[in-house]
């Protein structure tokens, strides 16, 4: 009998990428971690850590450190790279995520890698498309978390106004992970119950949404926990052992999540953020929403941010 061993690299152990360590083996979700970073002492640092948690962790989970060759054997291989910069602009981090990736992908690659690339580096949508370029993979096999982490800022702002749990909320942020993503208001209901109704049904409750304000408040909700902490963390440790979650156990969930359009919203060969089934293929089907023509319009302008912003790679 062979055993079929839950296997997850980490490239970038920093803020980002330890977190999402200790969010995979704290869930349980892996049992083999392999933590990869140039600065070879934090790797071995966080590896000690996270080993001496283990004794309390759901399940054993084996924590190694090495190359990107090590990483043949992997399943998903993350990539959480970059420098934090200190200004509240994602692309400030373009060309040096860009050559972070292009300097390691294809060793990856090349070292017998033949699994599913999530990218959490931002720009998200921009550094996903090079890793797919890079990498030369299937479409389904290379996405970024995107607005996933969006996605759930915006759940937790509808819940608090609202009183309903989250997790009985559908809604999504859309397009870029960025200044110019946008919430596809017309979409979102309520454990299948549309908000166009509630909004008529319990005016008081559901009626007096300031729908621009709050998507406002979601798409900057970021630079909240980054003014006080440096950094975000939970949050996106908790969106990436979600994706993976779903890939290992087949899940086929939907998911926002940054992917290749190729006509969706008349939109083809950029990555950006639209719900996806999540299985074990990595994204089995991407999904379109139907929006209506306000937020087609701003979908479509966010898309216009990635490719401006795609051409200022040097």
């Amino acid at each position: 009998m062979t055993t079929n061993l839950k296997r997850v690299g980490i490239i970038g152990v920093g803020h980002v990428g330890a977190h999402c360590a200790f969010s995979l083996a704290t869930q349980g979700i892996v049992d083999e971690l392999i933590l990869v970073d140039t600065n070879k002492q934090k790797a071995i640092s966080e590896r000690q850590d996270l080993i001496d948690s283990v004794t309390y962790l759901p399940h054993r989970v084996n924590i190694k450190t090495g190359e990107y060759e090590d990483l043949k054997d992997c399943h998903i291989v993350v990539i959480s790279v970059g420098i934090i910069t200190q200004t509240h602009d994602r692309l400030d981090e373009l060309q040096g995520s860009i050559d972070m990736v292009d300097s390691f992908i294809k060793r990856v690659v090349d070292g017998g890698f033949n699994g599913i690339f999530i990218n959490i580096t931002n720009p998200c949508d921009i550094i996903a498309k090079r890793v797919y370029e890079l990498s030369g993979f299937p479409k389904n096999r290379v996405f970024g978390t995107g607005t996933g982490l969006d996605s759930s800022r915006l759940r937790a702002i509808i819940a608090r106004e609202t009183g309903v749990d989250h997790k009985s909320i559908s809604a999504y942020m859309l397009g870029e992970h960025g200044e110019s993503q946008m919430a596809a208001w017309s979409q979102v209901s309520f454990a299948g119950k549309p908000l166009s109704e509630l909004e008529i049904e319990d005016p008081k409750t559901f009626g007096n949404l300031d729908k621009k304000t709050l998507a406002k408040e979601a798409a900057a909700a970021g630079w909240v926990t980054f003014t006080g902490k440096g950094a975000t963390e939970f949050g996106i440790a908790s969106t990436l052992a979600r994706f993976v979650q779903c890939i290992f156990h087949d899940e086929k969930q939907i998911m926002p999540c940054s992917t290749l359009l190729e006509g969706q919203y008349g939109e083809e060969g950029l990555f950006a953020s639209t719900p996806c089934i999540i299985g074990k293929d990595g994204v089995e089907k991407v999904l379109e929403l139907k929006l209506n023509d306000g937020e087609l319009k701003e979908f479509k302008h966010s898309c216009s941010v990635i490719k401006e912003n795609i051409s200022k790679i040097k």
